[in-house]
């Protein structure tokens, strides 16, 4: 795994006092932990967003803070709503000698048989898994490969997963993480064919966040 570092100074200035630091081209932050105080910091605008532009929430940087590193996983990051800048970032300091628990965001790769020749749905039931390991281990995206659903109905559940021996699922195997179905035109004549049979639609939930801070 790429060894990211993100330099970050001390910072002493907080509240609303912040927007002069953004104004300098400082981004402001905190470092939290089980095993340290939180402590608030500030790094190069430009260069830490150009660094984290290219992380997932399982991406293990380490935060050079003067000197003395810790490795830490993005926790939580605020922009501003029109120019997409980014106003915060948290930090959650982890130990790399104790296993955590986290989620792994689920990136689907390949072209489906299926889709392609049948003209099928692909439904996606999770975009994300819970796994157990060491911070060292930790992927930052679980690619599932959807080549192998050729024929309507196919599907890929969390059992049909394989990671490292160092990582360790945590989701109920049998959930469904992909699975292709017929289109809608195609559904609505099974219906007239079948009376009465119906199918259940996926649930769509919208995940956010309100900002913590006022955009500039």
């Amino acid at each position: 795994m790429e060894n990211v570092v993100v330099k970050a100074t001390h910072r002493t200035v907080i509240g609303k006092q912040v927007r002069a630091l953004r104004r300098a081209g400082q981004l402001p932050g905190v470092l939290y932990g089980r095993h340290i105080e939180p402590a608030p910091i500030s790094m190069d605008a430009r260069e830490a967003s150009r660094i984290l532009s290219r992380l997932t929430s399982s991406s293990l940087v380490t935060i050079d803070l003067e000197g003395k590193e810790y490795p830490s996983l993005v926790r939580e990051s605020q922009r501003n709503p029109i120019k997409r800048n980014l106003l915060h970032v948290d930090f959650q300091v982890v130990s790399l000698t104790e296993t955590l628990r986290t989620h792994v965001r689920i990136e689907v790769a390949g072209i489906s048989p299926a889709v392609k020749d049948f003209n099928a749905v692909l439904v996606t039931s999770l975009d994300e898994l819970e796994v157990e390991c060491f911070p060292q281990h930790l992927p930052e995206r679980i690619v599932v490969d959807i080549s192998r659903l050729a024929n309507i109905g196919d599907s890929i559940h969390v059992r049909d997963i394989i990671l490292s021996e160092n990582v360790k699922i945590l989701n109920d195997p049998e959930e469904m993480v992909v699975v292709v179905t017929a289109s809608k035109a195609e559904e609505e004549v099974a219906a007239v064919a079948i009376p009465g049979q119906e199918m259940a639609e996926p649930e769509v939930i919208e995940k956010g966040k309100k900002e913590e801070e006022a955009p500039e």
